[in-house]
């Protein structure tokens, strides 16, 4: 579990940076919450296939793919809201608030991703 932790902060520090990049690239042609919306869904996708690699290491499926969007569902909603409350609420400028908001939904999205991707245990057998 240590080991899974590590690897999951790790990937998301990468995933952070490929959102933040492309957050800032579509903040130069558009809204700040579009420009974070697409991004956000842009790099869940490269989080996806980085996790189920080597956070988890198990194999990629369509099931696991379609439910790993619930992963970050509680992740969008905090660094949205976040978002949002930073930059039309304490006027601190659009640039770092996805950086400031994201890290309350960081254990959130742990526990949630790490139910989705492990396999389940199969219940004891009765003989």
């Amino acid at each position: 579990m240590t080991r899974q932790i590590v690897t999951f902060a790790v990937v998301g520090v990468l995933n952070t940076a490929t959102y933040y990049v492309l957050y800032l690239l579509f903040l130069m042609r558009m809204p700040y919450l579009l420009a974070h919306v697409l991004a956000f869904f842009l790099s869940m996708i490269g989080s996806f296939f980085l996790n189920a690699r080597f956070t988890y290491r198990t194999r990629p499926t369509w099931r696991k793919f379609l439910l790993f969007p619930l992963t970050n569902a509680a992740n969008f909603l905090i660094t949205t809201a976040g978002v949002y409350v930073i930059v039309d609420v304490l006027h601190a400028g659009s640039r770092f608030a996805p950086l400031l908001a994201s890290a309350a939904a960081i254990p959130v999205t742990f526990v949630i991703s790490r139910w989705i991707m492990l396999p389940k245990a199969d219940p004891p057998r009765i003989a």
